[in-house]
């Protein structure tokens, strides 16, 4: 079987760990090594490692393909953790194949037209900055070392305990119609499946978008978590009132609007999604707590991750 490095152990890792155990030797860099355990339980072999410290991984061991699941630093606009892992990695021996998960936000704002793989970055923030280096970073060292390197721009990932259910209950308020913005969306089940499948099948230093074929505005988005649940929807202000009552972070996904395409995902990757839309996981849901939609204790934990 093959041996495969998954960098950044997080919720998507575990979700393909699941999904794919029994199919390849995984090891997986942890930077506490009391989250070994719990990585033995998955099957996984762990890695005390840390992005952060060099020295930390000289002894990555040799491997087949590698998951780079892990964000840049919180600042800066260069992407020293994704530097540091490529040269340990070329120093260990090439891998294959790498699979590196970054953001739909490179693009900035796109006035809510659709987007192709082939649009030319414009980061507007810090985040976004360091995202477009480190996918620099992948693309050219795959090209020198002749490593396939496979980039998924992500949006919003969401799953049954990543919903924005505590935020619409707080009654944040949403954006009126004609000033919201475009968003898209991801189930984390589908994001780790089309990691695998990239892994496989993604073409030499190619980007994919990891969407799914509905975007949303992003209030009409809260509005049917808020129906699938049974809560008040969110209310509704203009531009500059949101501009006085919510906070910068929000703000900052409210100024970019887009919608992307997934045919090229769809048709290099060939990968039928388990969620085609965000509305297939709420139905699932509605059918499953038919009475009030009263959801078990702990599956609620959290927003929506907004990459």
């Amino acid at each position: 079987m093959k041996k495969i490095l998954i960098v950044g152990f997080g919720d998507v890792a575990e979700r393909l760990v699941a999904r794919y155990a029994g199919q390849a030797d995984f090891i997986g860099m942890i930077r506490r090594p009391e989250r070994a355990a719990a990585l033995r339980a998955l099957g996984v072999t762990p890695y005390i490692g840390d992005l952060d410290a060099p020295a930390t991984l000289k002894r990555l061991p040799r491997v087949d393909g590698v998951f780079h699941f892990a964000p840049p630093p919180n600042e800066g606009t260069t992407d020293p953790r994704t530097a540091r892992l490529l040269h340990a990695l070329a120093r260990r021996g090439k891998p294959g194949a790498l699979v590196y998960i970054s953001t739909s936000g490179v693009y900035g704002d796109c006035g809510g037209n659709w987007v192709s793989e082939t649009r030319p970055v414009a980061p507007v923030n810090g985040r976004a900055v360091r995202r477009v280096n480190a996918e620099r970073q992948l693309r050219a060292w795959g090209e020198v070392l002749g490593v396939q390197v496979s980039i998924l721009r992500a949006p919003g990932i969401y799953a049954a305990d990543r919903l924005p259910l505590e935020r619409i209950k707080r009654g944040t308020p949403a954006l009126i119609a004609r000033d919201d913005s475009y968003t898209n969306h991801i189930h984390a089940d589908d994001l780790a499946r089309l990691a695998w499948a990239a892994l496989f099948r993604g073409r030499a230093q190619r980007v994919y978008h990891a969407v799914d074929a509905h975007p949303l505005k992003m209030g009409d988005w809260f509005d049917s978590c808020a129906d699938a649940f049974d809560l008040p929807r969110p209310p509704r202000v203009n531009r500059a009132e949101a501009e006085k009552v919510l906070s910068e972070a929000l703000l900052s996904f409210l100024r970019e609007s887009r919608q992307l395409s997934n045919a090229r995902t769809t048709r290099e990757l060939r990968l039928k999604y388990r969620y085609p839309t965000s509305d297939d996981l709420l139905r699932e849901i509605r059918q499953a707590y038919p009475e009030g939609h009263k959801y078990p204790e702990g599956h609620q934990r959290g927003q929506m991750k907004l990459f």
